[in-house]
């Protein structure tokens, strides 16, 4: 297949998603992985993708826990998490997920952090004007592993 070839597959690919409501990014398959694994696995609480369009929260649980689930993909740190506009520091979820992906999109590894925890490792991003966590042996040593496959690296 010539490099033309690929890209209007690409394209046509994207086209027929949009079609269907499959949303397709880093995130979305991030938050699809882990809500499912939680499903699936023995010991965890049930998740349920939180209604569009809730603030920082992506799934919540059977006991009303909130999620926050941050994926990523060859990054060094995750995406915004942005405060309260009248008190920066309000609790916004219970726990947030860090769900590591592979280069195949692939599930990696599940990291949680509880609010206590996630309030000692998130770092400010003035230009964003919101929270966000490195991903760093420090941060996921903070967190707790949920799942790891086996041919996962470190960090």
């Amino acid at each position: 297949m010539s490099d033309d070839e690929l890209v209007l597959l690409r394209a046509g690919l994207d086209v027929e998603m949009q079609k269907r409501n499959i949303a397709f990014s880093v995130g979305a398959v991030g938050e699809q992985l882990a809500i499912e694994h939680f499903r699936k696995t023995s010991g965890l609480p049930k998740l349920q993708l939180a209604p569009r369009g809730t603030k920082n929260v992506d799934a919540l649980s059977r006991n009303g826990d909130r999620y926050s689930i941050k994926a990523q993909c060859n990054a060094k740190k995750t995406g915004t998490i942005y405060p309260d506009s009248q008190d920066r520091n309000k609790q916004l979820f219970e726990f947030l997920l860090i769900v590591k992906l592979a280069e195949d999109w692939s599930l990696e590894s599940i990291h949680q952090l509880p609010w206590s925890e996630f309030i000692k490792v998130r770092s400010w991003d003035k230009r964003m004007n919101a929270w966000y966590v490195g991903i760093s042996t420090r941060t996921l040593g903070a967190a707790t592993l949920i799942f790891k496959t086996p041919n996962a690296g470190n960090v």
